[in-house]
């Protein structure tokens, strides 16, 4: 395993495709959560892994806290007496290169479900990211990853233009499936097909 004695390589910003460049250290999940655990990334720096790249996440404005809350309050109480559980902001792991850290994660089980590790694909049933100022990289870099790892159904809330981006079909290149839908619509998870959700309720009120 990789000596952490010394602060990684500088935080980065991917581009759309994450090139892995040849002077850039690659970090992968165990020595990502080392950093972590031993203090040597910053405690008030949010962070995520993606394909190897210690990647800063934007700062939070008050849309983008509305949204992840409303969005999160609705799927629990539809969720609340089944087997799954609504995981607002926490990590996923996608591989031994990847935890990114959607803004909600539907998973299988309960909270202790967790206890040793984070949710791996084949528990996640739907993947959401609320987009203020990271339209480019949720819909043109995180969408592969979560298609590559096989995440069945994706979700990116634009707030700027009050859409839904609905990507779906996974493949090794890419989801085979992007829908856009206004806030007129409404829609049903592909899990839950019982449950529809206006899309103007997951937004929040234009002042």
């Amino acid at each position: 395993m990789t000596a952490l004695s010394s602060r990684p390589a500088a935080l980065s910003t991917p581009s759309t495709e994450l090139p892995i460049l040849p002077n850039i250290k690659c970090w992968n999940v165990e020595d990502y959560q080392k950093l972590r655990e031993f203090g040597i990334l910053d405690s008030d720096e949010r962070t995520e892994l993606l394909a190897g790249q210690i990647v800063t996440m934007a700062s939070q404005g008050r849309p983008h806290v509305i949204a992840v809350q409303l969005l999160a309050l609705q799927l629990d109480e539809f969720l609340r007496d089944k087997p799954y559980l609504v995981r607002a902001q926490h990590p996923i792991q996608l591989d031994d290169s990847s935890e990114p850290e959607p803004d909600i994660a539907v998973v299988e089980g309960n909270i202790l479900t967790y206890t040793d590790h984070h949710p791996y694909p084949k528990e996640v049933l739907l993947a959401i990211e609320i987009a203020e100022t990271t339209l480019k990289k949720d819909c043109e870099t995180k969408d592969k990853l979560y298609a590559k790892a096989n995440i069945s159904e994706y979700w990116v809330v634009d707030l700027k233009h009050r859409t839904l981006h609905i990507f779906q079909n996974p493949t090794a290149q890419g989801y085979s499936s992007h829908l856009i839908l206004s806030e007129a619509h409404k829609i049903s998870p592909a899990a839950f097909p019982e449950l529809s959700l206006d899309i103007s309720s997951i937004l929040p009120p234009q002042k």
